[in-house]
């Protein structure tokens, strides 16, 4: 059984790792994600780091169930406008809008997501294989529910993640191939994501809210691990 764990890497694009029988396989890394998913066609369950699901009105329940779960890691999770805020083509004007819909500004770190999340909802609305992950609420899980101590770019967390990662039979080697260029926190996402890929496949993923609410588009807005 083939899964995809996909995560966001600035300007080169998409990191995916890919894993066979819940163990490492190779990455993938491609400057759309779109291209990516038709190089790993045989995934049949592919997890992205990355808002998919948008309501109307309000914050998502998935990121403020998501906040409360994570603890320390809390500031990890960013606060997703409405679906009318992604409309707008200009941040001040979808900074109103999010006004309008939620009572607050939408902030300027939410914002700098907009093109990769319109990206990979478009892949989300087309594809049933793709699911949203976090990878602070994977990596939390795979703790046994304990916020990880440590941030995600520093040497610690990174060995933290790494080895937690190798306890759930994912072991990265040195030599990773096409992602060796890829920040290591990118790759580590990926790696997690994957992971919480393939408890979905298994069907033994759990989700964040317990109840889902659902995106105009009728698919559930929820974060799975």
């Amino acid at each position: 059984m083939d899964v995809l764990g996909v995560d966001a890497c600035g300007k080169q694009g998409w990191v995916g790792i890919r894993l066979t029988d819940g163990a490492y396989a190779d990455s993938l890394v491609e400057g759309r994600l779109d291209t990516l998913i038709e190089r790993a066609a045989g995934a049949q369950v592919i997890a992205v780091d990355m808002p998919l699901g948008l309501v109307e009105k309000g914050w998502r329940a998935a990121d403020l169930a998501a906040k409360a779960l994570l603890g320390v890691r809390r500031s990890s999770v960013f606060l997703i406008a409405p679906r009318p805020a992604w409309q707008e083509r200009e941040y001040s004007a979808a900074g109103d809008r999010c006004q309008e819909l939620t009572g607050n500004r939408l902030s300027q770190q939410a914002w700098a997501l907009a093109p990769k999340l319109l990206e990979a909802r478009a892949c989300w609305l087309s594809d049933e294989r793709v699911h949203e992950v976090h990878p602070e609420v994977s990596f939390c899980a795979l703790a046994d529910g304990v916020p990880l101590a440590y941030a995600k770019k520093t040497w610690r967390g990174q060995h933290l993640r790494r080895s937690l990662l190798a306890q759930a039979g994912i072991v990265l080697p040195e030599l990773l191939g096409e992602a060796d260029r890829i920040p290591a926190d990118d790759v580590l996402d990926a790696a997690v994501a994957a992971w919480s890929a393939h408890r979905i496949a298994l069907g033994t993923a759990d989700r964040v809210p317990e109840v889902s609410e659902l995106d105009a588009e009728g698919r559930a807005v929820e974060i799975r691990f």
